[in-house]
């Protein structure tokens, strides 16, 4: 009986118009046969995560009214179920139809008068009860089994994850994740779902244990605890690894019921017993990041044991070549530059590191100017084939950083993804047996690069291969695991180049002054005064959307793009966030027009126009997290043959599809989070700081902010919240090991001085 106080359609359907089978997302069009909703017509459209339906059942749907800008009234689905039917005839019609292959009318009324008119809910919930029907075979017992869990099996389930508390979003997740054996392992071991169900963490999963009984010091709750909180630690933190006591007192403090160490240690232990977890003296690993490490300290060592470079070129003819390519750019590399230079041509591996404006740039084109010319190689692409390849592999982390790249030398850039054949889920195509091809392999923005990606680079070199790696030491860390520019400086026992000096190219930017007085903890003395290139609003937190509105619409008036101008800000949430930014400068920089097709996507609209952000890595269409795209065309689901809403995103002239289920993909980008602007420079960077940031104010995430910033920087915002994160340092130490190892396994070999 429907519960007369719950929204509901009841009917049959007429039409299946859209059904997505990797989303399980559907749109139908609905005959009512009963409803107690205020709704007059005889069908209604009905959508949400439902399965295929068929045409000759009735369901119930549960929700509620909403309207489509396009197609109307229709019917957003919560939850559903199959009506079954309740009478004996009904039954019998039911299982002897063609749904149930071998089931004849006298063998269901056999069925149904041993079970009873609940027969259907006794048999999905113990199929062995068919053993009591006379005659039923063993074989045709298992198809009917088969059979129901196929056409009734996704209703049950459903209905059960939404008693349960599921959304129909997380529901369907959940069962495409375990199938038919959705219940099991829910009612079993909920704690399972952390680590299969993106979306359900350790408190979800906690309150699905406690209504099923799995409370206190139950070993599959502690064990459930010791593996989130160690992966939480290493995502979210940057810890390749934890201290024993660290994780102990971290998981105490999650479980929260004054479980007794020994209760803890003793499942930590059965963990590393059962192989999901290394204990490594007092440090505790997840796999992955304990072989990444360690395989990146074999990499490296590997690299650096090469020896015949030392002494490949004479300096002579080192300096006649340097003489002839200044004379052809133009140009005249400083002392500290000519040194860099050498040292890379002359080295199997190099850390070219120093902060803006100190010609990072200029030494890497110099690099690789002077290594085709010593090494009498052709930089004209044309000249290469798939054969004989290209020899020098110019790679960074983001498809920004790596346009940057090719610009500055004239040469091809990849992503390190691209360049490792990076596949999704099926991994990448290069490692240790399929290593990439090249001679020379210089990787830019190495302060973004984590322990996991640093590992597959290194392990995916081929012999006989020179590597230089460019960053900036003072930048933030990587967003994944470990500090892996920062450990290899800090060991000693690799080459650096550290270039210190600001050349012609930088003088008179007051940018590049501030960056510089930031690393030194202080403001410049004239900090208030606007200069050619920078300027400071003084300003509230309840004021930052209105002056940040003001300054881009001056921006954009003197006629910079949306392109040109980026706003940065260190937290998503908040009046003064990336998200409420994003809200306000969207109506500024693409307000609603008739001209401009529009779709919403939960509390975001997409706009032709619109400036968005790519979230995750797409590697089909070689688009990664980060990239910043447009929005060019619009297509709603009746204008294409897949039915269902499109957009369509330029990355830099690159074309991709997105269909509604990825619009969670996007975001937009008129403000974005300083950690997602690592790696690109813009014309124009706008920086709110105010105290309301005050748990992410520190100096690298400031420093790496208006680093950002190519022509003009504006910051807006409170003096002193300004001055707080200059003067505070980032006390997030990472728990890593590979300094340690490369001053073990290299440094014991040999230990080089870092040079200036």
């Amino acid at each position: 009986m429907v519960e007369p106080q719950k929204g509901y359609i009841k009917g049959r359907p007429i039409q299946m118009i859209f059904f997505n089978e990797d989303s399980l997302y559907g749109v139908a069009r609905l005959r009512i046969a009963e409803t107690n909703e205020a709704y007059d017509e005889r069908e209604v459209v009905v959508n949400g995560m439902i399965p295929r339906l068929l045409e000759d059942e009735t369901y119930i749907f549960y929700g509620r009214f909403t309207d489509h800008p396009r197609f109307g009234k229709q019917y957003s689905v919560e939850s559903f179920e199959r009506q079954l039917p309740e009478s004996k005839p009904g039954l019998v019609q039911y299982l002897s139809s063609d749904l149930f292959h071998g089931i004849g009318e006298k063998t269901a009324e056999a069925i149904v008068d041993t079970l009873g008119e609940r027969a259907i809910a006794k048999i999905m919930r113990e199929p062995s009860i068919l053993s009591k029907v006379p005659k039923l075979t063993e074989e045709k017992a298992k198809n009917l089994y088969d059979s129901l869990m196929e056409h009734q099996g996704l209703d049950q389930i459903m209905i059960r994850l939404t008693e349960l508390g599921f959304g129909p979003k997380l529901s369907m997740k959940i069962f495409k994740a375990y199938k038919q054996e959705t219940l099991e392992v829910v009612e079993s071991n909920p704690y399972q779902l952390i680590q299969d169900v993106e979306g359900i963490g350790f408190r979800r999963a906690d309150e699905l244990g406690r209504a099923i009984g799995i409370e206190g010091k139950h070993p599959d709750r502690i064990r459930a605890a010791c593996l989130h909180t160690l992966n939480e630690q290493t995502l979210q933190e940057g810890h390749v690894y934890l201290e024993y006591d660290e994780l102990l007192e971290s998981v105490d403090e999650l479980l929260g019921d004054k479980i007794d160490e020994a209760d803890i240690s003793k499942e930590l232990i059965s963990l590393y017993e059962s192989d999901k977890l290394i204990l490594d003296r007092e440090r505790i690993y997840l796999h992955s990041l304990y072989y990444a490490e360690k395989g990146l300290v074999t990499g490296l060592n590997k690299v650096m044991s090469q020896t015949e470079y030392a002494d490949s070129f004479p300096e002579s003819e080192f300096y006649r070549a340097l003489g002839e390519l200044e004379e052809r750019l133009g140009i005249q590399y400083a002392p500290s530059q000519r040194d860099a230079v050498q040292k890379a041509i002359a080295s199997p591996f190099m850390i070219l590191t120093g902060g803006p404006g100190t010609g990072k740039t200029t030494v890497i084109k110099g690099i690789v100017e002077l290594y085709a010319e010593l090494n009498g190689l052709s930089l004209e692409p044309k000249d290469y084939s798939k054969d004989n390849p290209f020899p020098v592999l110019l790679v960074a982390p983001t498809g920004r950083a790596a346009k940057r790249m090719s610009e500055a030398t004239g040469l091809p850039a990849f992503t390190i993804h691209r360049l490792l054949g990076w596949k999704g889920e099926a991994g990448f195509e290069h490692d240790e047996n399929n290593p990439i091809e090249g001679r020379l392999l210089i990787v830019d923005e190495v302060s973004m690069v984590d322990v996991w990606l640093a590992n597959q680079l290194f392990k995916s070199l081929p012999p006989q291969i020179q590597v230089i790696v460019v960053g900036d030491e003072d930048q933030l860390p990587s967003v994944g695991p470990g500090q892996v520019l920062k450990d290899m400086i800090d060991s000693k026992a690799v080459p650096v180049s550290k270039l210190t000096d600001i050349y012609r190219q930088a003088e008179g930017s007051s940018i590049i002054d501030l960056a510089h007085s930031i690393k030194e903890g202080e403001l410049p003395r004239e900090f208030h005064k606007p200069t050619p290139d920078r300027r400071f609003f003084p300003c509230s937190q309840t004021q930052i959307i209105e002056v940040v509105s003001q300054v881009c619409g001056n921006a954009l008036k003197k006629g910079y793009s949306p392109k040109d101008i980026q706003v940065l800000a260190p937290m998503y949430r908040g009046s003064a966030g990336v998200d409420r930014l994003n809200q306000e400068l969207q109506k500024l920089f693409n307000p609603p027009s008739d001209q401009r097709r529009e779709l919403p996507h939960g509390d975001l609209i997409y706009r032709v126009g619109d400036k968005v952000l790519q979230l995750v890595n797409n590697p089909e269409d070689h688009v990664y997290n980060g990239d910043m795209g447009e929005i060019v065309s619009l297509f709603f689901a009746k204008e294409n043959v897949e039915k269902q809403d499109q957009l369509v995103v330029s990355f830099d002239g690159q074309e991709v599809v997105y269909d509604r289920p990825d619009f969670n993909h996007l975001t937009h980008a008129y403000c974005c989070s300083i950690h997602k602007s690592q790696g690109s420079e813009f014309p124009i960077v706008v920086l709110p700081i105010v105290r309301g940031y005050y748990r992410m104010l520190r100096k690298n995430l400031l420093y790496t902010a208006v680093t950002r910033s190519k022509d003009y920087l504006i910051l807006c915002g409170e003096e002193d919240a300004l001055k707080l994160a200059i003067q505070t340092e980032d006390d997030q130490d990472r728990n890593t090991r590979l300094t340690e190892k490369l001053q073990e396994i290299i440094g014991e070999q040999t230990t080089i001085e870092e040079s200036t």
